[in-house]
């Protein structure tokens, strides 16, 4: 009797691709496909860590904190941000067949972007006032997007990555879509990975408490709010939705929390719903063998109307 392969599990609660100094791990041989990688890591004040890049080219954003990455005999300097919720964050791309260094005076956890690829770009730094930040969606489905690295905003070999923040009780990644076939001009094949971070309910508190501070004290450049350890299961929640384009597809319904991560491979995706009161954040890493490094997607057939 034919053994079957075991299910691929999409939804990575927190902890559950932990490996080595990673607290998420996820590379193509772990994920079952070609190209996107994600690893978080978390520094210490102090901290240090290094790498080889490998057959990959990586982005090293701060999801909190900040710190320097060495990589090709240069330093670049990254000054971060206090958490994700904070806004956009400058970042590092460092090339395939690179030895990298990582380090933090004050601690800090990193998101590491990556993706399998053949030709080697130069180092680079990337200044957090050139990310292009974008309102997409309208009303209860609306969300912020920052493309800093998006296939049109920063030059990479074939990694794209973007990040995503959805407002407490609303829909984003949403009308659902995919982008598992190869159209030409119309549908791109991208391998993709969500990872997410929930607002709690004590960091939104404090954050409207900074806002509110910094307004009444008439401050330009406003204090940098508390929060919790970032990327830790909390109460606060949110969910993914992935439907099947083919017989045997994806498929997906995850109630998701900080630190989880999630894999689409094939499928309709979304919506991603945040808690009412709790904004979603997400990081989605993309990747794909298509001749072109290109974010093409094709909208499910009951919501042509796309981003309205």
């Amino acid at each position: 009797m034919e053994t079957k392969p075991a299910p691929r599990s999409l939804h990575l609660p927190a902890g559950a691709a932990a490996r080595g100094p990673y607290a998420v791990d996820i590379d193509p041989a772990r994920a079952g496909w070609t190209h996107s990688a994600l690893r978080v890591l978390d520094l210490p004040p102090g901290g240090t860590h290094r790498f080889e890049t490998g057959n990959s080219e990586w982005v090293v954003l701060p999801l909190s904190g900040g710190g320097t990455v060495r990589v090709d005999g240069e330093i670049l300097e990254l000054v971060g941000r206090a958490s994700v919720f904070d806004g956009v964050s400058d970042f590092a791309y460092v090339p395939r067949d690179a030895h990298v260094q990582i380090a933090s005076g004050a601690g800090g956890r990193f998101a590491l972007a990556g993706a399998k690829c053949e030709r080697r770009l130069p180092a680079r730094y990337g200044p957090a006032p050139e990310v292009p930040v974008e309102t997409r969606g309208s009303g209860n489905r609306s969300r912020e997007v920052r493309n800093f690295a998006a296939a049109d905003a920063f030059d990479c070999d074939r990694l794209i990555a973007v990040e995503v923040i959805t407002p407490g009780g609303n829909w984003s990644s949403y009308p659902p879509h995919k982008h598992d076939e190869h159209r030409p001009g119309e549908e791109s094949v991208l391998e993709e990975i969500y990872y997410y971070e929930v607002q709690e309910a004590a960091e939104v508190h404090e954050v409207q408490e900074a806002r509110e501070a910094a307004e009444a004290q008439e401050v330009h450049e406003a204090a940098e709010p508390p929060s919790p350890p970032p990327g830790t299961p909390g109460r606060a929640y949110g969910y993914q939705r992935i439907t099947p384009s083919r017989p045997g597809g994806a498929a997906l319904l995850a109630e998701v929390r900080g630190g989880d991560a999630v894999l689409v491979p094939d499928g309709w995706h979304g919506p991603s719903i945040a808690q009412p009161g709790h904004p979603l954040y997400y990081l989605n890493v993309m990747a794909g063998p298509g001749p072109e490094r290109e974010w093409k997607i094709c909208f499910h057939p009951d919501h042509t109307e796309g981003y309205a």
